[in-house]
């Protein structure tokens, strides 16, 4: 044994930098659990609102319109900020629903990342209250909503058109707007109608009509392709 050395741990270059990189490690192991990150589970707080939640694919909770206003002061309270409203339009839609309209409001926590929807059903023509003596970001977001689907906003400072031409009659995002198209004539003489190819997607039709969609389903190989009519679209 080196009387120099009673340990017997290797000394000199090699043994500071092991015994440096053991001091390290043994620094950077934690000795406690990590903090569990919040929940982003926002029943508790729907309940605790005396809201109904909603059947959707985010958390949404069910307001009605007299109770709006409540419910956005106390989520500002909470911390939650209002990042979008949208409105729309469940007059073509398949499944029924409680009134034509309805304006969704998506707030967000900043700091727990918390999200939570406030869907509000209307009757078409239904005024709502305006959410900008809560949240100023309401603004611009439901003078929008007023614009494309035609939600009036009681209480708003400033209610005017945001997109459109304030000479166009109607709201563009409405399912009944007139939209003006024309059919698309395809180079192999297939043409899409507006109009049928529509219809197909929300459901009114089975098919559609002048688009071989069936075909990509296994359906209609018997058929031939659709052809425009001479002289173009009637």
């Amino acid at each position: 044994m080196d009387p120099l050395n009673p340990t017997g741990k290797p000394t000199g270059q090699g043994g500071a930098a092991q015994s440096s990189a053991s001091q390290r490690v043994a620094a950077l192991t934690p000795t406690e659990a990590a903090p569990a990150l919040p929940s982003r589970d926002v029943s508790p707080l729907i309940r605790e609102l005396g809201l109904t939640e909603d059947d959707a694919a985010e958390p949404t909770a069910l307001v009605s319109p007299d109770d709006l206003l409540r419910v956005a002061q106390a989520l500002k309270e909470r911390g939650f900020m209002l990042m979008d409203s949208v409105g729309l339009d469940y007059s073509t839609y398949t499944q029924p629903r409680p009134k034509r309209l309805a304006v969704l409001h998506n707030t967000y926590h900043p700091h727990d990342h918390r999200r939570l929807f406030l869907r509000v059903w209307l009757d078409d023509g239904e005024p709502l209250t305006s959410l900008y003596p809560v949240w100023k970001a309401a603004n611009y977001l439901e003078r929008e909503v007023y614009d494309l689907m035609g939600v009036p906003f009681t209480g708003h400072p400033d209610l005017r058109k945001v997109l459109t031409p304030d000479d166009l009659e109607g709201h563009p995002l409405r399912k009944d707007f007139p939209l003006g198209e024309t059919p698309t004539l395809f180079r192999d003489g297939r043409f899409l109608d507006p109009a049928a190819f529509r219809a197909g997607l929300t459901g009114q039709s089975s098919g559609l009509t002048g688009y071989r969609g069936e075909l990509r389903r296994g359906q209609g190989s018997d058929r031939t392709p659709p052809v425009m009519p001479e002289g173009g679209p009637k």
